[in-house]
Parts: structure tokens; C-alpha cells; sequence
């Protein structure tokens, strides 16, 4: 067993629960740990045993790239698109963080996390 994390994914996109943030925009950023067996890929050295990362990241591009209003729903489109892609997983954990929220105060980011485990 091993994991595969990609951390610090930055995006700049259109999601949010109001309408002014879908057309004024945010900077999220996205962290993805994906549990698997690695022992092929450790073994052989070959990138076709294993997950590919760069592969990982265009699935997140592409669900960044679509208007959401929830960040959980953007956390479960990229869940579905790697158990979609990435069978042969057994469990997928998705942070997705929106930098200074519109709370009406103080606050860094806001941060959702999603895990599904297969």
C-alpha cells in the first residue's frame, strides 16, 4: 500500500454560492492523496504501473475550469473523475480550499474535505 499526494494545486475559478462569486472569482487550492498498492510501480519503474500524476492534475484543471456553487460538489467531481479513471484505487481524499471567503470577516481560506473510501 502507498499514496500518491499532489498538495498546493492552485487555481483561479468561478465557484461560489452567490452569484458575485461566480463572476468575480477566487483563488482556490486543491490537495489530492490517492491510497493504492504501489508495488508494481515500485518494482518495475515504469509509469504505466502506477498513477499518474500529470494525469491527476488535468482532472482537477478540468472540474476547476466548470462554474460550482459548493466546494463539496467541486471535492466530488474530482473524487468521481479518479475512481473513474483510476480503478484499481482504495481511497481518495480531496481538500479544497477558497482563499478569503466572503464571511463578512477575517478568515484565510475556507477548506472542505471529502474521502471516499473503495
Amino acid at each position: 500500500m502507498g499514496q500518491i499526494t499532489l498538495e498546493g494545486m492552485e487555481f483561479f475559478a468561478y465557484h461560489g454560492h452567490m452569484d458575485e462569486e461566480q463572476k468575480i472569482g477566487n483563488k482556490y487550492s486543491i490537495d489530492v492523496s490517492i491510497d493504492a498498492d504501489l508495488s508494481a510501480p515500485a518494482s518495475t519503474d515504469n509509469l504505466k504501473d502506477t498513477i499518474n500524476y500529470g494525469e491527476v492534475y488535468d482532472m482537477v484543471k478540468t472540474v476547476m475550469a466548470k462554474k460550482h456553487r459548493l466546494l463539496e460538489h467541486v471535492g466530488y467531481e474530482i473524487i468521481t473523475a479518479i475512481k473513474v479513471k483510476f480503478i484499481h484505487i482504495q481511497k481518495v481524499t480531496v481538500q479544497v480550499s477558497k482563499y478569503n471567503p466572503p464571511i463578512g470577516g477575517v478568515c484565510h481560506k475556507a477548506k472542505v474535505t471529502l474521502e471516499e473510501v473503495f
